[in-house]
């Protein structure tokens, strides 16, 4: 069966569906067999290759032009909730693995203005350009695989009660099963790690899970806020860190601005 559009200039964009596959971290065959680019991964391949969601999944993300019953409003709010999304989608793709080349140069593209987070995003950008892969790939497995452990543990059990697979976890199990989420298959990974939880995130805000808004902000209360921006803050002072060090002052950012804007609805 032939590929979708956007699937198609996705993969020409990346260098071909091996290049696209390495950059999201995939085995190549399972990319091999898409038709059209998964509703989960819709934010990850715009990340990577730089090809709008709009084009990627037209059914999920319409355009104006294509749905002329947005109004301004509405696409003021859906682009900041796309923004929002794209940052927990980013900061889960650094967690979970180390960047390929592909993921390198997107981010090396990345833009700022003079607001901390705009500054954060240019100072990422800067280190992506300065990075190569193998030195990035050594960073990645000093912090987070390690020899016996990595220097960083990025999991809410382990920040809330100083061991893993604790009670946060079973937490974090409950609150996903209640809204139908499940780990993907492959990923090692117990569910409160920071990316998985960052993923999560950004699935429920851009809505790729059919859930309330409502559900976003109990995850991140629950799951996030207690400890997240604590382990960006180590993140960015970790030995190893150099490359992670501008991830670890986005991430930290990002939650504070999280933090306060859900203060604020309150």
């Amino acid at each position: 069966m032939a590929r979708e559009t956007g699937l198609e200039q996705a993969i020409e964009a990346a260098g071909g569906v091996g290049a696209l596959a390495r950059a999201l971290g995939m085995a190549q065959p399972s990319v091999s067999t898409w038709r059209r680019v998964p509703a989960e991964r819709v934010l990850a391949v715009e990340a990577v290759t730089g090809v709008s969601r709009t084009i990627l999944r037209p059914d999920l993300y319409p355009s104006r032009d294509q749905d002329p019953a947005l109004d301004d409003e509405h696409e003021a709010l859906d682009e900041i909730d796309a923004a929002r999304a794209q940052e927990y989608q980013l900061l889960a793709l650094l967690l979970m693995k180390a960047p390929t080349a592909e993921v390198l140069s997107a981010i090396a593209g990345l833009k700022g203005d003079s607001s901390p987070l705009g500054m954060a995003h240019i100072a990422l950008a800067e280190a992506a350009r300065a990075a190569t892969v193998d030195a990035v790939q050594r960073e990645h497995f000093s912090l987070f695989i390690g020899v016996g452990r990595g220097e960083l543990m990025p999991y809410a059990s382990f920040y809330l009660t100083g061991f893993l697979h604790e009670r946060p976890l079973a937490r974090v199990r409950e609150d996903l099963a209640a809204l139908g989420i499940e780990r993907e298959a492959g990923i090692p990974e117990p569910e409160d790690h920071l990316g998985l939880l960052c993923d999560t995130m950004a699935g429920l805000i851009s809505g790729q899970f059919g859930a309330e808004p409502a559900h976003a902000q109990r995850i991140f209360e629950r799951h996030l806020k207690p400890w997240a921006a604590r382990c960006f803050a180590d993140l960015e002072q970790a030995e190893s860190a150099q490359f992670y060090r501008a991830v670890g002052t986005v991430g930290r950012l990002f939650i504070d601005i999280e933090t306060e804007a859900y203060t604020l609805d309150a």
